[in-house]
């Protein structure tokens, strides 16, 4: 029973990338060509690419360069720059690029739209390299030192190769994100293949043109994720010596402290100071016109519904899963779970797209409900929920099921008395994840929520696409409201292992 409830939350993990295949294959090759060779095609791929390239090139060397100082400097206020290098993840990049574009109308050039994404992805590579930066023995630097390397010397030969693992792992998620990024990218009219996708939508209702173009973005994820593989190797940093890893020495900066504050206070500047001090002006504008506050409370209890219900759903969904990958560990269940994440990886107007189509094609009674968006929730959100539930079942000992088993406890009495309170902490952090993500996302809401229903997303969205900053201003700042505690939770281990 479970198995088989786990091959259905995969097959539905993996129904876009199945829709786009079956998709291609009847196409045809003379169809790929005509609809893929072509001049658009290129001009997206270019625009695509360099954004892309120029975007991870950014992110890296801003996280690296901030969790060093962070991690590794004694610059002043560690904790604190710690918690606002943190803090841009509370804000949606589409709310980042009206907060600038807004501000700044010219800034919808390539150069423009560069710095805003890197802004606001540039934290998924700061995270894990801090943490590998906390996890690094100081031994081995300490020897290189010994040995007459200069400081740029021991972190370009020692200390940076035993970051590799995380750099190529944040720098992969920013340019899955970036290929998936729709609204960001939209509102500064840089033309990619997810706005092209959205175009082509809208113009054609789901026309041929458009599921090819999601085929390419999708090949375009798995050269990335095969790329990092590749790139990842097999080789391990871990410390395997005895006793205790040496406790790590701050490097003085002397007369570059005051450099590195500058550059810090900067970053911090444009990737947060922007962005709220925009919603604040248009907070303070826009209330000469009158806030709707009806309008604000409505669609905030829309958004919290939908995402209350998401995260119920997908959190019971990753259930069977996570529990079959520690419970039952084969190759049929690893495949189920790697099957979710491969899923989610698809870009989220590529999921909208084929759930739209699968919808008018085989259950039209399913097209503009509900339950189609929850799916569509499902797919992308899938892995976040996984993720905690294994991990609480790890830690959940089996020997709790067995007792209530021979003391003759049905299976449905155990799972609730024994198996779902033990993994309460997990399911409710997988929830919580879930939650956090549905109330922010954008792409898939606007192509699959039904008629009439209206989230924080979507009515932010209408209000900046019609140049009405100041009606807008409240949704937004409602999202960021309710995104920041995923944002303390993700700074608050960090701070405790930094010194003042």
């Amino acid at each position: 029973m479970t198995l088989a409830l786990a091959a259905c939350v995969a097959a539905l993990a993996l129904l876009p990338l199945g829709y786009i295949a079956g998709y291609t294959v009847d196409v045809g090759w003379s169809g790929v060509r005509e609809l893929v060779l072509r001049d658009r095609v290129a001009e997206l791929l270019w625009n695509t690419g360099r954004l892309v390239l120029g975007t991870v090139a950014a992110c890296a060397v801003l996280g690296v360069g901030a969790a060093w100082l962070v991690q590794r400097s004694a610059v002043p206020g560690r904790r604190v720059w710690h918690v606002l290098l943190v803090a841009p993840l509370a804000v949606p990049a589409f709310v980042n690029s009206y907060a600038w574009i807004s501000l700044l109308p010219g800034v919808d050039t390539y150069a423009g739209a560069l710095l805003v994404v890197s802004l606001s992805y540039f934290p998924f590579v700061y995270l894990p390299v801090a943490a590998a930066f906390r996890g690094l023995d100081p031994a081995l630097e300490e020897t290189a030192a010994g040995l007459g390397l200069s400081g740029w010397a021991v972190f370009a030969r020692v200390q940076l190769p035993q970051l590799r693992v995380a750099l190529l792992g944040g720098s992969l998620l920013v340019a899955l994100h970036l290929l998936a990024e729709f609204g960001a990218l939209q509102m500064l009219r840089y033309a990619t293949f997810t706005t092209a996708i959205y175009d082509q939508y809208r113009a054609t209702f789901n026309g041929p043109g458009a599921t090819m173009l999601a085929g390419v973005l999708v090949l375009l994820c798995l050269v990335l994720l095969l790329a990092e593989l590749r790139l990842r190797g097999q080789r391990g940093y871990a410390r395997t010596g005895r006793g205790a890893a040496r406790p790590v020495r701050p490097v003085e900066l002397r007369r570059l402290t005051g450099p590195a504050l500058a550059g810090l206070a900067a970053l911090v500047v444009l990737a947060l100071g922007v962005p709220l001090y925009s919603l604040a002006h248009w907070m303070l504008a826009g209330a000469s016109t009158g806030l709707d506050g009806g309008a604000l409370l409505t669609t905030t209890g829309t958004t919290l519904a939908l995402a209350a219900a998401a995260a119920l759903a997908t959190t019971a969904m990753a259930l069977p899963t996570g529990w079959l990958a520690v419970r039952a560990r084969g190759r049929v269940t690893t495949l189920l779970e790697r099957s979710t994440y491969l899923g989610s990886s698809v870009p989220a107007i590529v999921v909208a797209l084929a759930l739209v189509t699968i919808a008018i094609r085989a259950t039209p009674w399913l097209y503009q409900t509900v339950p189609l968006l929850l799916a569509a929730y499902a797919v992308l959100f899938l892995p976040r929920a996984i993720v905690t539930v294994r991990g609480a079942v790890e830690q959940s000992p089996r020997l709790y099921d067995d007792l209530a088993a021979s003391l003759g406890c049905s299976t449905v009495e155990r799972l609730r008395r024994v198996t779902l309170p033990l993994l309460a902490p997990g399911l409710g952090a997988g929830a919580a994840l879930v939650f956090l993500a549905v109330v922010t996302e954008l792409t898939a809401t606007l192509l699959l929520a039904p008629t009439g229903t209206t989230t924080l997303a979507t009515a932010f969205w209408s209000a900046s696409s019609a140049l009405e900053y100041g009606a807008a201003a409240p949704y937004a700042v409602v999202m960021v409201v309710l995104s920041a505690p995923a944002t303390v939770l993700l700074s608050r281990d960090a701070r405790r292992s930094l010194t003042p």
